[in-house]
């Protein structure tokens, strides 16, 4: 009788490494700058240069929505199995008008899918401009805070605290960081990013 043996071949080094999902839009897309400037890239570099073996994996694509997160965020899951999900979206639904009902329904949802993948998630808020009006402004914010508080994950209040109100560190179109605010980024993800590593 003849007996086959299926043989595993064993994955890379690159393949093993626990994963870093970062979803969000352009923010997180390093626009109009170079890729390697961008905060997702220098994330990489800092858990490498401090020890921690996870692989970042930039998910996020400019003009996104909470909306195109959740339609895309299950096929990332599958494709890269990640240990940790960061979700960094939200700009571009206030900018748009969405309701603050959509947006928090597919935050939840978004959150809900990547704990069901067995993923440490955390949440990044955005703050949308203030000619939207002060209450809409609030409570946009609120979001984030009532849902990060919802499903007990980590927060950063608002990912471009420290950078948006220094116009030196902002783009010509007054929306996007330069490459010297991706630093004071990188660090306001960490403060969240921290309890999951």
């Amino acid at each position: 009788m003849l007996v086959c043996l299926a043989i595993s071949q064993p994955l890379s080094a690159k393949e093993s490494q626990p994963k870093v999902l970062v979803l969000g839009d352009s923010l997180s897309t390093a626009f109009g700058i170079e890729r390697k400037q961008g905060w997702v890239h220098l994330l990489q570099q800092h858990l490498n240069n401090n020890g921690h073996r996870y692989r970042v994996v930039n998910a996020s694509v400019s003009g996104d929505t909470t909306r195109g997160g959740l339609a895309r965020l299950p096929h990332a899951l599958k494709e890269h199995q990640p240990e940790i999900v960061i979700i960094a979206l939200g700009g571009n639904d206030g900018l748009r008008g969405y309701s603050l009902r959509e947006v928090r329904t597919n935050l939840d949802k978004m959150i809900r899918l990547a704990k069901g993948a067995n993923a440490k998630v955390m949440l990044c808020g955005v703050q949308v401009p203030p000619n939207l009006g002060a209450t809409y402004v609030e409570k946009f914010l609120q979001v984030y805070r009532d849902t990060s508080k919802t499903h007990n994950i980590p927060l950063v209040n608002y990912i471009l605290k420290d950078v948006s109100i220094h116009s030196n560190l902002m783009q010509r179109d007054g929306i996007h960081p330069t490459a010297e605010a991706q630093t004071i980024i990188l660090n306001n993800v960490l403060q969240g990013l921290a309890a999951l590593l």
